[in-house]
């Protein structure tokens, strides 16, 4: 009979019914590094605040870097004037307003911000768009807002809702959405994002007036259209409201 070690043995013993039963161990490493993986998420801040500053010395990081704490003022937590209305005598007849770690740098790490839209009447668009890493809660202030989104593929499916004075609209992470003024006044809206960066990428401006271009032929074979259109649709102007 081949010899068997004892750590084997320890796992190996004959139950009632003379069947040989084998005990499976615990292993703390294992299941510490499963469940590691399993629930992964952004950590939590590790102290009360990381008031963000643009130093690097070179070093990149998921974020940014945290000032001295004992060098914190008030205004590393403010911003003022969000209640007065934005110019909105542009091509899409809209402009936003972000509040996020760029301008209010003691945002960094706590994972929200805030924007604030001004649609012109009579069509004032935000157009569609994506926040590639927040989810967006819109409150309407004032005004009728047609807004919306899109599902993932394969489905697509459109999902909308007209929107009035006191309404709440959630877009959720990743998805393409738009607000669209169908009002004949001025509207306003609040959003909050549950990034301190969310990202914006207007799907126009992304597709075609990226810089460098995006070879016609790419743009011509996936949207199926003339190539002419693509070329028509490079070489406009495409205005960024933000």
């Amino acid at each position: 009979m081949q010899d068997i070690s004892p750590h084997t043995r320890d796992k190996i013993s004959a139950g009632s019914n003379g069947r040989t039963q084998v005990r499976t161990s615990f292993c703390p490493l294992g299941f510490g590094l499963f469940s590691s993986l399993t629930f992964a998420s952004d950590p939590s801040p590790l102290q009360d605040f990381c008031v963000a500053i643009n130093e690097t010395d070179g070093v990149f990081v998921n974020g940014k870097f945290c000032k001295d704490p004992n060098l914190v003022t008030e205004k590393d937590f403010f911003f003022p004037g969000l209640n007065i209305p934005r110019n909105t005598s542009n091509p899409v007849g809209s402009t936003v307003t972000p509040v996020n770690v760029v301008q209010i740098p003691g945002l960094n790490t706590l994972g929200i911000s805030l924007v604030r839209i001004d649609y012109a009447p009579y069509g004032g668009l935000n157009p569609p768009h994506t926040h590639p890493r927040a989810t967006e809660v819109l409150f309407v202030m004032e005004g009728t807002l047609y807004v919306g989104f899109v599902t993932s593929n394969p489905e697509n499916r459109l999902i909308t809702k007209v929107l009035n004075p006191g309404d709440v609209f959630v877009f959720p992470v990743g998805l393409i959405h738009f607000q669209f003024n169908v009002g004949k006044a001025n509207a306003v809206a609040f959003a909050g994002l549950s990034s301190q960066n969310p990202g914006v990428i207007t799907i126009g401006n992304a597709v075609f007036g990226s810089e460098p271009p995006i070879n016609p032929d790419v743009l011509t074979k996936a949207f199926q259209v003339d190539k002419s259109v693509v070329n028509f649709l490079q070489k406009q102007f495409w205005w960024d409201n933000n």
